[in-house]
C-alpha cells in the first residue's frame, strides 16, 4: 500500500475518538502498521485463510485475528447482488445483526462480539485473489455497509476505505452497498466512504434506490 493510500485512513484513525475501533478485511503487509495506529484502541482482523491467522496470532500477540469461510465467488458478483436486492425488506436488509442473517453475501460466521462492536473505521483489503473461482470482496463489502449501518452507540459515522478501489468487485459492490453519495473521496486505489447509522425499518442501501423493487 502507498503513502498515498495510508494517508487518508492514519488521518482518520488519528481523529477517532479514543477508544476507536478498528475492522480490518484481510491481513497484509500493513497489519503491524494499523494495530500501532490504532495502539489506544480495538483492532480486529478478519482473513479467509485460517492458518495465515493463526500464524500471524502466534507471531505477533498482540494481534486479533479470526478466520472466516467465504462463500461467494467472484463469477457469481451479479447474482449475488442481484439476490441481495431482492431480499432487502428482509434477510439482505441494511440494519440488522449478521450473526442471525441467512443473506447470501452476508458473513454470519464470526465471533459473536465482532457484531457487537460500534465500529468506528472498517478497511477492505481481502479476501486475496481476482480469478473468477476466488471469493471476491462481495461479502466484505456488503458486511461493511451493515456494521455501519447498523451501530447502537458511539459516533453515528462510519469510515469504511476500500483498497484496490479501481477493480470491478469494489465500484460496483461499492455502488450499491456503500453508496455514491457516501463517496468522500476516491484515487484509482483508495475509495473512502462515510457511512451513517440508519433506521432499523430501513429497506434501501442508497438514496433513491429502487432495492426494494427490484426483483
Amino acid at each position: 500500500m502507498t503513502y498515498s493510500d495510508l494517508k487518508p485512513i492514519s488521518d482518520v484513525l488519528r481523529k477517532c475518538s479514543s477508544p476507536c475501533n478498528l475492522l480490518v478485511f484481510g491481513l497484509t503487509p500493513e497489519t503491524l502498521l494499523w494495530k500501532a495506529l490504532n495502539h489506544n484502541g480495538k483492532t480486529v482482523f478478519i482473513d479467509e485463510n485460517r492458518y495465515y491467522a493463526a500464524y500471524i496470532e502466534e507471531k505477533h500477540p498482540e494481534i486479533d485475528a479470526y478466520d472466516v469461510t467465504y462463500t461467494t465467488k467472484r463469477s457469481e458478483m451479479k447474482e449475488l447482488i442481484a439476490s441481495a436486492k431482492e431480499h432487502v425488506a428482509n434477510e439482505c436488509k441494511p440494519v440488522q445483526n449478521l450473526l442471525f442473517s441467512d443473506c447470501k453475501l452476508g458473513i454470519n460466521d464470526l465471533p459473536n462480539h465482532v457484531y457487537e462492536v460500534d465500529w468506528d473505521v472498517i478497511l477492505v483489503d481481502g479476501p486475496r485473489g481476482d480469478w473468477p473461482e476466488a471469493p471476491g470482496r462481495m461479502s466484505a463489502i456488503f458486511t461493511a455497509g451493515v456494521l455501519a449501518r447498523s451501530k447502537k452507540g458511539g459516533n453515528p459515522k462510519t469510515h469504511v476505505f476500500l483498497h484496490d478501489f479501481s477493480g470491478e468487485v469494489q465500484q460496483v459492490c461499492g455502488n450499491e452497498f456503500l453508496c455514491k453519495e457516501n463517496l468522500l473521496e476516491a484515487s484509482e486505489s483508495m475509495g473512502h466512504y462515510v457511512l451513517e447509522r440508519m433506521n432499523e425499518s430501513s429497506v434501501q442501501y442508497c438514496k433513491g434506490s429502487s432495492s426494494s423493487s427490484s426483483t
